[in-house]
């Protein structure tokens, strides 16, 4: 039944829009929306089929696959997503296995977004507790959400703040994903980021380094003795983020590869 969904003028249609692979994507949301009715019981396939044939429609107009069916796969869990909230993607858990190398009680996670970093990051660490800062109210209404379906909303906390500005506590880990495109780049994204992810989570509309600037600028005030600083970066911004880090005081500053072999994530570590 579902096979029979996914026709080659559909896969052409889905090509010709620019869609990177169209039998993967359709596959998925065919198997969504199957599910979607199935969980009515009530066997009505004409019904999903219509939904399936609309969600094509959304992907060929280049809206992505997960905020099509609401939810990204991320380190262990599926995150809800919405246009309010950056689309979490596999980088990034470079940053979840480097803050997993370090022992540490007490994180703070800066831009938080969909909560997705601060909930796989606690929910390997039982014994540990959080906080999530962000601007966007409406992103920390959905990282709260994430937070109750991973099991770890007991022991994280959303805090609305601009970085540092509402934090007064110190911390043994202090991660962020924060805005790093250059204004001059954001014309080099697909249409599935520049238009489906939030501006203010993708650039400062400057050089991308704003936030790295404020972040370090008040990082050795909320870091214990020993405690670290793990931010994701742009691939060309290593030489850039490190020295910001080396100026605010931190040590042992490194930057590290994500699975594709591309600069990801730097980190440094507060002296004793």
């Amino acid at each position: 039944m579902i096979r029979d969904w996914i026709t080659p003028a559909l896969l052409e249609t889905l090509g010709r829009a620019g869609v990177e692979n169209p039998p993967r994507d359709a596959r998925k949301l065919a198997g969504w929306a199957a599910a979607v009715v199935g969980q009515d019981n009530d066997g009505d396939w004409t019904r999903a089929e219509t939904l399936f044939q609309t969600a094509i429609l959304e992907r060929a107009k280049r809206k992505p696959v997960s905020k099509i069916i609401g939810t990204r796969a991320f380190w262990k869990h599926d995150f809800e997503v919405t246009e309010d909230v950056l689309d979490p993607r596999p980088d990034t858990e470079t940053l979840i296995e480097l803050a997993l190398g370090q022992p540490w009680k007490t994180l703070l996670d800066l831009g938080t977004g969909s909560g997705c970093i601060l909930a796989s990051l606690l929910s390997e660490r039982p014994d540990a507790a959080g906080i999530g800062t962000d601007v966007s109210l409406a992103a920390l209404k959905v990282a709260q959400r994430n937070l109750n379906a991973t099991g770890v909303a007991q022991r994280a906390t959303l805090q609305h703040s601009d970085w540092f500005r509402d934090i007064d506590a110190r911390f043994d880990l202090i991660v962020s994903n924060p805005p790093y495109i250059a204004a001059v780049e954001m014309w080099k994204l697909q249409p599935e980021v520049r238009q489906h992810d939030p501006l203010i989570a993708l650039t400062d509309e400057a050089d991308g380094l704003d936030a790295y600037r404020a972040i370090t600028t008040d990082v050795a005030q909320h870091l214990i003795t020993g405690g670290w600083l793990m931010v994701e970066i742009g691939p060309t911004q290593g030489n850039a983020v490190g020295p910001l880090m080396q100026r605010a005081g931190l040590q042992n500053v490194s930057v590290h590869h994500d699975i594709n072999g591309r600069d990801r994530v730097v980190c440094g570590q507060m002296p004793a």
